[in-house]
């Protein structure tokens, strides 16, 4: 049907609550109303005591495809990320082959076409060599640029400075970061595992991935943003002292932004005597005075954007394995928005807050066209969700290919009951339905 009437739903925009219907028509939002009259072929969903919003948008994602797919791929996550609410995703570079390359990044475009339940992006990676393809970019082409200034990546780390200083120069761009310094990374382990040998407590690895490496390295590339007058968006903060490289000035006005994860949100490092590895990543989920600084700056206007950094491992690298062999990294975007629904549940945010800083202003930062808002003549992106019901989460029901959840017997408040990708409905009541592979490339809206 061409036509989705939503009746009586409590919508969520732009910092204000509506009681109104909207219809859903060629893709786009047609009409927001109070009471919009039903066409004989229009599908009609009662939204009565549920929530509307727009749907998350995910600016970090490891769907690990191509070349990683035993993993994960961009079928099998974009469907998981639906049920959790999730309509748009832009995907890291650091697969096989890596994105590094014009034509590899169209030829990743080409790959996916018709494949993904979600709207996509891809970033082209930096590397110490690329600067010709990075300077042949064109602003439509990607979502931004990935510098990875931290060692757990291999070969894409970025490390020669003169290169680094060059990217920071000449990308057409935005500049995503991730941002740990290798040498302070790399004195720790030495240190830890002359203590320890092989079998280093996972308690320490926020000791390892430190304060100072994600310092030295964050507080460098914003000096390097500031001289250059270059956009950057630092990724996945973890620190209480990295929030004073940033301001609470109107994002529109920001070259300098900042993103902070889900899991750094829920979690804290007392939080590995039951997780274990299944939350180690990089950074590290750090102490609780780090999460509440960051929670902290995130309602302050410090920090602009949530996001996952969804990054699937299989059970068997994750389980049973020492400290340096469990690799980083945890699936999330399936239960995202039901671990934010939760912190609202608790006080520690507010729905409003979630929808500006998962839907409205990953939009705003990535000048996204007609996407993250719920507008007439936009695209129809929604997520119904139900905050009196309770989401736990059971291994049956995760939808990643590497069939696990670091949240496996949690119970989160609020459930996610629907969601409609470029206006078709294509996940209600737990169910991905038969033509749910909806997802568009990304347009942008950029001089």
């Amino acid at each position: 049907m061409s036509e989705i009437l939503i009746k009586n739903a409590r919508i969520l925009n732009e910092g204000q609550f509506q009681e109104a219907d909207l219809l859903i028509k060629n893709g786009r939002i047609d009409k927001i109303a109070p009471d919009i009259s039903a066409n004989k072929d229009s599908q009609v969903i009662d939204a009565t005591g549920q929530l509307l919003m727009s749907g998350m948008i995910d600016d970090q994602v490891h769907f690990r495809d191509p070349g990683l797919t035993w993993k994960g791929d961009i079928n099998s996550e974009s469907k998981a990320a639906i049920a959790g609410g999730i309509t748009t995703f832009m995907d890291m570079p650091n697969v096989n082959p890596l994105t590094t390359s014009i034509d590899a990044l169209e030829q990743k475009y080409q790959m996916h076409q018709g494949k993904s339940f979600a709207n996509y992006a891809f970033y082209l990676g930096a590397t110490n060599d690329n600067i010709e393809q990075i300077q042949q970019l064109k602003k439509d082409q990607t979502c931004g640029i990935k510098v990875f200034m931290g060692a757990s990546t291999g070969n894409m780390l970025v490390d020669d400075e003169k290169q680094l200083e060059r990217i920071f120069q000449y990308a057409p761009t935005l500049i995503a970061t991730h941002c740990e310094d290798t040498p302070i990374i790399q004195a720790n382990e030495a240190e830890y595992k002359a203590q320890y040998g092989e079998q280093i407590p996972i308690q320490y690895h926020p000791k390892i991935r430190s304060v100072d490496a994600c310092w030295k390295s964050s507080s460098m590339a914003v000096e390097l943003a500031k001289q250059h007058d270059s956009r950057l968006h630092v990724l996945h903060l973890t620190t209480a002292k990295e929030m004073a490289l940033f301001n609470t000035d109107p994002l529109e006005q920001k070259r300098i932004t900042a993103e902070a994860c889900v899991h750094h949100l829920y979690y804290n490092d007392q939080d590995y005597a039951t997780k274990g590895s299944f939350i180690k990543c990089n950074p590290a989920i750090k102490s609780a005075e780090d999460q509440a600084a960051i929670l902290n700056a995130l309602q302050a206007g410090k920090i602009d954007v949530i996001a996952t950094d969804h990054a699937p491992h299989t059970l068997e690298e994750k389980q049973n394995r020492s400290y340096f062999k469990a690799p980083a990294g945890l699936p999330l975007v399936q239960y995202a928005l039901p671990m934010l629904f939760e912190l609202v549940a608790r006080g520690t945010l507010t729905l409003e807050e979630v929808v500006q800083k998962a839907c409205h202003n990953p939009a705003i930062l990535f000048n996204i066209k007609e996407r993250g808002f719920i507008r007439e003549g936009y695209w129809a992106d929604l997520i119904l969700v139900d905050l009196t019901e309770k989401t736990t989460v059971k291994r049956q029901e995760v939808l990643y290919k590497c069939g696990w959840s670091p949240l496996e017997g949690d119970t989160l408040r609020g459930r996610i009951k629907a969601t409609f990708v470029n206006g078709v409905l294509v996940y209600q009541d737990g169910q991905v339905l038969e033509q749910a592979c909806q997802g568009m490339r990304l347009q942008y809206v950029r001089d």
